[in-house]
C-alpha cells in the first residue's frame, strides 16, 4: 500500500505491505523502492515491510533545506512512531546504512542487516586534499574577476564535471545534501548498537570497501560479516539466492514467532 508522511515540510512516499515483525526497507543514494523488488515478495510473505522513498529520491518531495543523515534518521523515526513500529529489523543498503547505525544506535531494534553500508569516512590521498584547497581557493576569487553570477555558472559546471554520477546527475539540493552526508563519519555510533548485526558485503565493493565493514564488524558489538564473493555494491542484487539463504538463517526467531 502506497502512503505518504509529510515531515518537516517535506511529504514522503513509502509502502506497506505484508504482517509480521515490522522490518525497515531503507535504500542507497540514487535508488528508491523499486531497487529492493527482487528480496520484497520473500519480505513480505513473512514480515511488514515498510519501504522508503527517502527525500529527493522515488516519489519523494525533496527536502527544502540541506539535510543530513540526521535530518533522513528523524524522517524515518517519525514514520515509524505514526506507524506505530516498535522494535524494528532494519535492512539498510549504502546510504540506507547510514540511517540504520544512526537509528539504531539510539532506538530499540530487533536485528539490524548492513548491505555494503556507507558509514565509514573514505580515506583521502593528499592529491584530494590540493583539489579541494585548490578549489575552494578558486571560488573564493573568481567572483572577483567576472562577478558573482559568471563565478557561481562557472562553479557549478566544474562541480558537475568533477563529481561522481551519483553528483552530476543530482539537482543543486540534492548535490548539496550529498556533499554534507559522503563525509560524516559514523564510526563513533556504531559502538551504542546493541541489536544482532549482520554486515552483507560485496567482496569488489569500491563504493564502501570491503575493509569498511571489516572496520564495521569490529566497532559494532555483536556483528558478523558474510562476504560475496566476486560481488560489488549491489551484492544482494548480484547473488540474491544467497541474500534470501542468510537473510532467512538470520531472522528465523522472528520467521518462526510469527
Amino acid at each position: 500500500m502506497d502512503k505518504f508522511f509529510t515531515y518537516d515540510g517535506c511529504r514522503i512516499h513509502y509502502e506497506d505491505c505484508g504482517e509480521g515483525h515490522p522490518i525497515l526497507l531503507l535504500h542507497g543514494w540514487g535508488c528508491n523502492t523499486t531497487t529492493f523488488n527482487a528480496i520484497r515478495p520473500f519480505l513480505e510473505a513473512r514480515f511488514r515491510v515498510l519501504t522508503f522513498d527517502f527525500a529527493g529520491f522515488g516519489q519523494s518531495e525533496e527536502p527544502r533545506e540541506v539535510w543530513g543523515v540526521e535530518e533522513y534518521t528523524r524522517s524515518v523515526e517519525a514514520i515509524a512512531q505514526h506507524e506505530g513500529v516498535e522494535s524494528p529489523i532494519l535492512i539498510g543498503l549504502s546510504f540506507g546504512g547510514r540511517v540504520s547505525i544512526v537509528y539504531a544506535s539510539r532506538n530499540k531494534v530487533q536485528k539490524v542487516m548492513l548491505v555494503d553500508a556507507a558509514g565509514v569516512k573514505p580515506k583521502r590521498s593528499l592529491n584530494y586534499y590540493r583539489k579541494v584547497y585548490t578549489f575552494k581557493l578558486i571560488k573564493k576569487l573568481l567572483p572577483l574577476l567576472v562577478g558573482k553570477v559568471r563565478a557561481a555558472e562557472i562553479i557549478e559546471r566544474r562541480r558537475a564535471k568533477a563529481g561522481s554520477s551519483d553528483y552530476s546527475q543530482a539537482t543543486p539540493m540534492m548535490r548539496a545534501i550529498l556533499s554534507k552526508v559522503v563525509n560524516e563519519d559514523l564510526c563513533h555510533l556504531m559502538p551504542k548498537i546493541a541489536a544482532p548485526t549482520l554486515l552483507f558485503w560485496g567482496e569488489n565493493d569500491t563504493a564502501t570497501p570491503l575493509a569498511d565493514a571489516k572496520r564495521m564488524e569490529k566497532l559494532i558489538p555483536d556483528a558478523g560479516l558474510v562476504t560475496v564473493t566476486g560481488a560489488g555494491h549491489f551484492a544482494f542484487l548480484e547473488n540474491t539466492p544467497l541474500f534470501l539463504r542468510v537473510a532467512e538463517s538470520f531472522l528465523s526467531k522472528e520467521i518462526n514467532n510469527r
